[in-house]
């Protein structure tokens, strides 16, 4: 077996001997619970999963140029993987494969009818010591499949030419701006947008065959919120591509969608009609002309500290804690534990992700948490239109806002950090920080 894969590796690498292509390969994941869990997403669920209407999917797609270096996307039909895990899989990566941080990235769609996880939005769900377990075992059943699928990607590998472009779709509608109960009598929408549905398509050289088709859009998988498994929109648009294109992977990645949400919503009929909306800009993509991308990748990735605001006072904690009710009186319960064991509240996020890729010309910038739509607007500003922007990358610690955002209040700039865990709002710092690294970054492989 040993023998058989040394030889193997080596005809693969005779094949790259004029060093013109890239190499690629994918590979796909069934990770659908199989037993009863929670839903991820939303409180007001109490009850496990009463079946699925779509398989979830972890999918992967591995990368690399023409001198070597390799770069790993991984997406996955989840709410939003928390640091801890996401730590424990990029350094299960390492041992495995040799992949740093700045080679990974880890992205979820954010589907609200996907499993709850260990160790994410502890505050939200009230379980029991069984469903507790169940959590446990399925969150490093996940973990495992995740390492697995990265090195099936990687056996699958082969030279292969890389495309990319960005299409359009109109189907996000900014929340904060658009009451979704009054939608159906405005005549305009408001607020800030980003339509773009960014492409990558990866072709085989050696049979010119479509092998994998990459996109996103910034949007909220919030169609359904029933008690089925389902990718959502962002499942119904995978399906219908690889049934257009049979034996294609294809892949969705969440973009800066934290403030948009598809609208009017709630049915069936809805989710898998925005699905065929995606897949349909999608394909648009890959039948028009598309920028071939030279094989050469650059990666970085930083982990930068966020502020965040004064933190409430153990009166008000008290307070919340005697007047509330649901995750805020656990919320409250375990900020004032953490007062009361003199460890204190935390006044920073210490370990905030931000990743930038270069695939011959087109840049790709990743950031963690749930990011509202001007970040992508004013990285685009910075770095060109051409720029893929994504969220809910390598770790989902909390809404981030944008400075008008966090001004306005409400739940994203407001309370939304409380569902998460944190004990106060984000100080007025956080978007200078975020796009101050975000152009350090840059600066760093771009013009390399």
């Amino acid at each position: 077996m040993f023998i058989t894969q040394i030889v193997a590796t080596l005809e693969l690498y005779a094949i790259k001997k004029d060093k013109t292509t890239w190499i690629a390969g994918v590979a796909k994941v069934d990770i659908t619970p199989v037993q009863p869990l929670l839903l991820a997403g939303y409180a007001s669920r109490t009850k496990p999963a009463t079946g699925k209407l779509t398989l979830l999917w972890a999918k992967a797609l591995f990368i690399e140029d023409a001198k070597g270096k390799k770069a790993i996307l991984v997406t996955s039909d989840l709410l939003g993987v928390p640091k801890a895990m996401s730590d424990r899989i990029r350094d299960r990566l390492k041992v495995a494969y040799g992949l740093s941080r700045e080679q990974i990235l880890f992205n979820t769609s954010h589907t609200h009818t996907g499993p709850v996880l260990e160790e994410a939005l502890v505050d939200i769900y009230d379980v029991d010591s069984e469903q507790e377990r169940r959590i446990s075992e399925y969150s490093a059943m996940l973990e495992t499949k995740i390492v697995g699928l990265v090195g099936s990607a990687m056996k699958s590998a082969m030279p292969a030419r890389i495309f990319s472009q960005n299409g359009v779709a109109r189907f996000q509608v900014n929340r904060i701006n658009n009451k979704e109960a009054g939608l159906a009598e405005q005549t305009e929408l408001k607020g800030p947008n980003d339509f773009a549905v960014p492409v990558l398509k990866v072709v085989s050289v050696e049979e010119n065959k479509l092998m994998a088709v990459s996109f996103g859009y910034a949007c909220h998988p919030t169609v359904l919120s029933s008690n089925e498994w389902s990718g959502d929109y962002a499942g119904f648009a995978q399906s219908e591509l690889e049934n257009v294109y049979p034996g294609t992977i294809a892949m969705f990645f969440q973009c800066t969608g934290a403030d948009q949400n598809p609208l009017p919503r709630r049915t069936i009929g809805l989710a898998k009609q925005y699905g065929k909306t995606l897949s349909a800009a999608v394909e648009r993509v890959l039948d028009e002309k598309m920028t071939e991308l030279d094989p050469l990748l650059s990666t970085n990735y930083a982990e930068i500290e966020l502020k965040l605001a004064a933190p409430p006072s153990k009166e008000d904690l008290l307070k919340i804690k005697n007047e509330s009710s649901g995750y805020m009186v656990r919320w409250a319960s375990r900020m004032l534990d953490k007062i009361e064991s003199h460890e204190g509240l935390p006044k920073s996020y210490k370990s905030y992700p931000i990743q930038v890729w270069k695939l011959g010309e087109q840049v790709i910038v990743s950031l963690g948490g749930e990011v509202v739509i001007e970040y992508s607007i004013n990285i685009k500003k910075l770095l060109g239109p051409k720029t893929f922007v994504l969220g809910y990358s390598n770790d989902v610690m909390a809404y981030i806002p944008s400075l008008r955002i966090l001004n306005e209040g409400g739940y994203e700039g407001e309370t939304s950090q409380m569902v998460y865990g944190l004990p106060s709002k984000w100080d007025p710092s956080i978007e200078d920080s975020i796009l101050k690294e975000v152009a350090r970054l840059a600066e760093g492989i771009i013009y390399e």
